[in-house]
């Protein structure tokens, strides 16, 4: 990394040095229209370039395009991200070097790579991230076939750490650390190790009932024997709350596969999403499992599970937007 950034040093060197000589030429020559646009058009190329240098190796900023962190971070806020705090990439979606003592800590707040962005292809995924970092985050021409921004990079708190084992019950984390052999709720978890307080909830308890229920109605409708479901299955559904927007997903998918297990004990698919809702997800080496503050309206690990920490490529540390919302990120 040392001799790249030698090298770099002594193009820009050799650049400015040329540069200072072509102002001393034109100074003495007569201006033109044309000379005039030319010099403007240099300057600018020249700006852009050393904006994507610093957004690509030393900080970036970021547009916050979802409410999964709300409230920590919330929808619109403009955040400064450190881009070699845990190593650093070569080229977007690269290859990282000097990584091997700089990790994640537990409750950092990460930027990696969405585990499911549909790729348009390597060339367009650089240039799409080159054209990003070049207008300070406020150009994306990455879009869904829909019109909407695809979420190239998430922005997730880091809770699970290689060995742990995280699980849900009811919407609620329960976590297992590495060496110990009993989940502990994440509540009691964070107070005992003075982590942040950011992570909460939005889904009250008495909704469980009709959620679970929809779950296994899911699965009965899913087989084509929706009309054979038990009356208090379809009781309990009819207690859905018509007026709420968020709903914990996992716990109806958690929901459809026990059923589904229940209907169909040999769909060996079925089982074995069932054992992963049952007993958890376990956060291999190298790998971190990243969740949402607001854990009810999140896309995050618990659906695409653990992600290496090589395709983790920076901390946010600030929240520099808008001014009246300025926070250090660092203990939060």
């Amino acid at each position: 990394m040392e001799r790249l950034l030698c090298a770099l040093e002594r193009r820009t060197e050799r650049y400015l040095t040329k540069r200072k000589q072509v102002k001393e030429y034109n100074r003495n020559k007569k201006k033109t229209l044309l000379g005039e646009i030319w010099s403007w058009i240099d300057a600018l190329i020249f700006a852009v370039f050393w904006v994507i240098i610093i957004n690509q190796y030393l900080f970036q900023f970021f547009l916050i395009p979802s409410p999964s962190m709300v409230s920590t971070l919330n929808v619109g806020d403009r955040v400064a991200v450190i881009k070699n705090a845990y190593g650093t990439e070569l080229y977007p979606a690269g290859p990282k070097i000097a990584s091997s003592n700089r990790r994640v800590e537990r409750d950092d707040i990460i930027t990696f790579y969405n585990p499911e962005y549909d790729s348009k292809g390597p060339a367009f995924d650089i240039l799409s991230q080159v054209v990003f970092m070049g207008t300070l985050s406020l150009v994306n021409i990455d879009k869904n076939p829909d019109g909407s921004v695809a979420e190239r990079l998430y922005v997730k708190r880091a809770v699970g750490f290689p060995g742990d084992t995280i699980k849900f019950e009811n919407g609620d984390v329960m976590i297992k650390v590495n060496g110990e052999n009993e989940f502990v709720a994440e509540d009691e978890f964070r107070s005992a190790n003075n982590l942040s307080s950011g992570p909460h909830r939005s889904v009250d308890m008495d909704d469980y009932l009709w959620l679970r229920a929809y779950g296994n109605l899911l699965a009965y409708d899913e087989r084509g024997i929706l009309e054979s479901a038990p009356t208090y299955l379809r009781r309990a559904y009819s207690q859905i709350d018509q007026s709420s927007n968020i709903s914990d997903f996992y716990e109806i998918e958690h929901q459809k596969a026990l059923a589904n297990t229940k209907l169909d004990p040999m769909d060996m698919d079925y089982r074995s999403a069932l054992n992963s809702y049952e007993n958890g997800i376990y956060v291999p080496e190298d790998h971190i499992l990243p969740l949402g503050d607001n854990r009810d309206n999140s896309r995050d690990g618990r659906y695409f599970g653990p992600v290496g920490e090589s395709d983790i490529n920076g901390r946010v540390v600030l929240r520099f937007w808008p001014l009246s919302a300025f926070t250090i990120l660092s203990d939060k």
